[in-house]
């Protein structure tokens, strides 16, 4: 699958440690590994602002649709629009919907159908894919 964005895994490395990624940012959001539950700087972090991908930049979420799905993530009901691809993820045994950045490939998370209304989703993602700016107003 190609992206506008590509680098080296050298490049990748280069760019999480210069932004201060948390340790295993690298596994997480380019070899689809996972954050423990509950472990995630994001999990309980309700500022106003916006959620960006830690390896691109590219805005993801708005504060305002993060929720507390006491599953264990960060929890989104809506991505912001054309920046998430879904790749249907057939690994440990059941079949789940991959999120990732369209702009880099990062690997964020999951989305699944379980989430509130409107939209019904909740998009269950790794803290470690993240990075948070603050809203100036």
């Amino acid at each position: 699958m190609s992206f506008p964005t590509q680098k080296t895994d050298a490049q990748w490395h280069a760019v999480l440690q210069e932004k201060g990624a948390e340790p295993g940012a690298y596994q997480i959001t380019r070899h689809a590994a996972t954050e423990r539950p509950y472990t995630g700087k994001y999990e309980q972090h309700w500022a106003d602002g916006s959620y960006h991908c830690i390896c691109c930049g590219a805005k993801l979420f708005a504060s305002g649709t993060k929720f507390d799905a006491g599953c264990g993530w960060p929890s989104f009901s809506q991505a912001i629009p054309g920046t998430i691809r879904e790749i249907i993820d057939h690994s440990h045994g059941m079949t789940r919907t991959e999120t990732v950045c369209a702009e880099c490939g990062a690997h964020l998370g999951h989305v699944f159908e379980d989430g509130p209304q409107p939209t019904g989703l909740r998009y269950c993602m790794n803290s470690a894919s993240l990075d948070f700016t603050p809203s100036t107003s």
